[in-house]
């Protein structure tokens, strides 16, 4: 299946099916013919899959850096810049990504800032990525401050979902990609029971339409593609923690808490009543996800971060369900947040 992105001389495609990694060659020579060379950014363990057979049919050089949200940071956004220099690209060549969504991040950063800006063509190897971060042109890199305070908007030429790349995942990795699809599914008002008759490339492709059409409509953020952030402040901010003291925790199942805790502060604001509560609880179930905040973690640190989270204006701003539908929902007292966040917690 091919899903476009139409945003005038910035669309592009996402091609979704079985083997569309070996597309590229062919998309290269389609969509850049004069580029003589390309980079690969991906991770140390990738390069060794059985599957990373990329062929881009021009010169290509490869760069490894290390997997997970570490490689997202300054020293290594400047080390993949001065291999890029290295390797000698022109503004006529690219860069591609091969990796899960903290590669994709990267390495579409490198590309937004390397000559001020050359192409990049995604081939995401995670369900996350597929339906999340190689979609709609934000990359970017963590600060000490928070997640993705830097970054750009610089859309691909193409995006390539491999579905037997996806194929090999282990059940954990998927389960990270099926928070961000539980929450198109919610944005979309499906409901729990219809989870189980649902195909995982029909779930693929559901939130890749979802995406594709929000972003269609609103590229920079400016309107309804806030929407997407749903359920996302309470993730960031258990992720900011995360890393600060070294907790496991994968984006997926944080923003599934994310998405029971926001449907309770809707609640608690009386913008919905207790059925869409208990609706958004069995979707989270239907998706094998029920996963709780870390102990360890102090609701007032997780107040603190979510104000400051990069969607927010100085106050805490949620995406929050209502009587016509989602909205950003901004100004949200302090003293709220932190009495929902409590009993949320309490009843966990």
């Amino acid at each position: 299946m091919n899903i476009p992105v139409h945003l005038e001389e910035r669309s592009y495609e996402i091609i979704i099916e079985a083997g569309a990694r070996r597309k590229l060659s062919q998309l290269i020579a389609q969509l850049l013919p004069e580029a003589q060379a390309c980079c690969i950014v991906t991770s140390e363990t990738l390069v060794n899959e059985q599957w990373f057979d990329i062929d881009s049919g021009i010169n290509q050089y490869t760069i490894t850096v290390s997997d997970g949200e570490e490689s997202k940071s300054i020293e290594v956004l400047g080390q993949v810049l001065e291999q890029l220099a290295e390797a000698k690209l022109s503004r006529r060549d690219l860069v591609v990504s091969v990796g899960g969504g903290a590669i994709t991040d990267l390495a579409g950063f490198a590309a937004a800032t390397y000559l001020r800006g050359i192409a990049v063509i995604h081939i995401p190897t995670t369900l996350l990525a597929q339906v999340d971060a190689a979609i709609g042109g934000k990359v970017g890199i963590n600060l000490v401050a928070g997640k993705n305070l830097a970054g750009a908007f610089h859309q691909p030429r193409a995006v390539l979902c491999d579905v037997e790349v996806t194929a090999t995942l282990a059940p954990e990795e998927i389960r990270s990609g099926l928070g961000e699809v539980a929450k198109c599914w919610l944005l979309e008002g499906k409901s729990a029971s219809e989870i189980v008759a649902t195909s995982p490339q029909d779930l693929l492709e559901l939130a890749v339409n979802l995406k594709a059409r929000i972003v269609s409509d609103d590229e920079r953020e400016g309107g309804q593609r806030a929407l997407l952030n749903y359920g996302h402040t309470l993730a960031h901010a258990i992720e900011k923690l995360c890393l600060a003291q070294s907790t496991p925790m994968r984006h997926g199942e944080a923003v599934a808490i994310g998405l029971r805790f926001a449907v309770r502060l809707a609640l608690a604001l009386e913008r919905v009543d207790s059925a869409v509560v208990a609706e958004t609880d069995a979707v989270v179930a239907g998706f094998d996800l029920d996963f709780a905040i870390p102990r360890e973690f102090r609701t007032t640190d997780l107040v603190q971060a979510m104000s400051h989270d990069k969607k927010a204006h100085h106050d805490l701003t949620f995406v929050l369900p209502g009587p016509t539908g989602f909205g950003v929902v901004a100004g949200i007292d302090r003293e709220i947040v932190t009495r929902v966040l409590e009993e949320f917690r309490n009843h966990e």
